[in-house]
């Protein structure tokens, strides 16, 4: 993101983080919470998804409640990284991906219906990329707020 945010952008990000609304209407009742319309905040969800401002809006459920999931791991070269990020990030069954400090520089979350898939994502992820997943399925459950503060 090379952009500065709006002001109804700012909003629309920070303030619907949590606190979604879980009605048959939440983007109305978001709309209405920001004094705009429907359209005009579905546009705009568009519109920073389209400029890969955001990756995607939707919930974020309790690890291995729907489907299977697991943190994955790979060791890219830092010339390939950027180009093998794009490649996983491609995959519906990625949620996130990160660049870290160490050997293992590239961690990403990925989920599935069922073992079998997520098994058949990583072993396709290793074989496009040329680069072995590591995957490490939860042990332990921790919480960790991923919200971010927009406002500052």
């Amino acid at each position: 993101m090379n952009k500065e945010l709006s002001e109804l952008d700012r909003r629309l990000l920070n303030d619907f983080q949590q606190d979604f609304p879980l009605s048959p209407t939440p983007y109305a009742d978001i709309a209405r919470d920001l004094g705009v319309t429907e359209a005009e905040v579905l546009a705009r969800l568009a519109a920073l998804r389209n400029d890969g401002t955001v990756s995607r809006v939707g919930a974020v459920v309790r690890p291995n409640t729907i489907g299977v999931s697991t943190l994955a791991a790979m060791a890219v070269p830092p010339e390939r990284l950027e180009s093998v990020a794009a490649l996983v990030s491609g995959y519906t069954e990625v949620n996130h991906n990160y660049e870290r400090e160490h050997r293992l520089n590239l961690w990403f979350v990925a989920t599935a219906p069922d073992a079998a898939r997520l098994q058949a994502v990583l072993d396709e992820i290793a074989v496009r990329t040329g680069h072995e997943v590591l995957s490490f399925p939860l042990v332990e459950d921790y919480h960790i707020d991923l919200g971010f503060d927009l406002r500052i």
